[in-house]
C-alpha cells in the first residue's frame, strides 16, 4: 500500500502494453487485424523469455511475452491465466531515482534493482498488490 501524503514515482509516458503468449508469431498474426506490424524480436535470457514488439499506427506499442523455459515466471503466469495482459510499462528518466523513491515510499517492488530489459534497457517492476496489475519501469537504453 501506498502511505498518504507522499511521494509518487515519476513516470512518463505509457511505453507498452504487454501480453503473455504461448506462440510469438501466431499471436503476431491475430494483431495484424489492428493493422500491427513487428518491429522488434528478440530474446532476454536474463528473463528467460522471448519478447516481439508490435507497433500499430498512433497507439502505445503492444510486447508479446512467450517463456523460453516452463521454470519463467511468464510459464507460471499463463499456466495459471492463460495467454492475458501481463504488464504495462511506464517510461522512467532515471529508473534509479524511481526506485529509490517507491522504497522511501513504502511502494512494495518485485525489483529493488534494475535488470535489463529488451532494446538495452533497464527495466523494474512493481508488484501487482500495488495498482491490480503488474507495472514494469523502463529506462530506454
Amino acid at each position: 500500500m501506498i502511505p498518504n501524503g507522499l511521494a509518487t514515482i515519476p513516470v512518463g509516458p505509457l511505453d507498452h502494453v504487454a501480453i503473455a503468449v504461448h506462440d510469438i508469431d501466431a499471436a503476431a498474426g491475430r494483431y495484424q487485424v489492428l493493422g500491427a506490424t513487428l518491429t522488434h524480436r528478440e530474446i532476454v535470457v536474463g528473463q528467460r523469455v522471448e519478447v516481439a514488439f508490435l507497433e500499430v499506427p498512433g497507439t502505445t506499442a503492444i510486447e508479446l511475452v512467450c517463456p523460453t523455459s516452463e521454470d519463467s515466471p511468464v510459464a507460471r503466469f499463463l499456466h495459471s491465466r492463460g495467454e492475458s495482459l501481463h504488464h504495462i510499462c511506464f517510461r522512467v528518466a532515471d529508473i534509479d531515482a524511481a526506485l529509490a523513491v517507491a522504497a522511501e515510499t513504502g511502494i512494495r517492488l518485485i525489483d529493488a534493482v534494475p535488470r535489463d530489459g529488451a532494446k538495452g534497457s533497464r527495466i523494474a517492476f512493481i508488484h501487482p498488490e500495488v495498482t491490480g496489475v503488474l507495472v514494469e519501469l523502463k529506462q530506454p537504453a
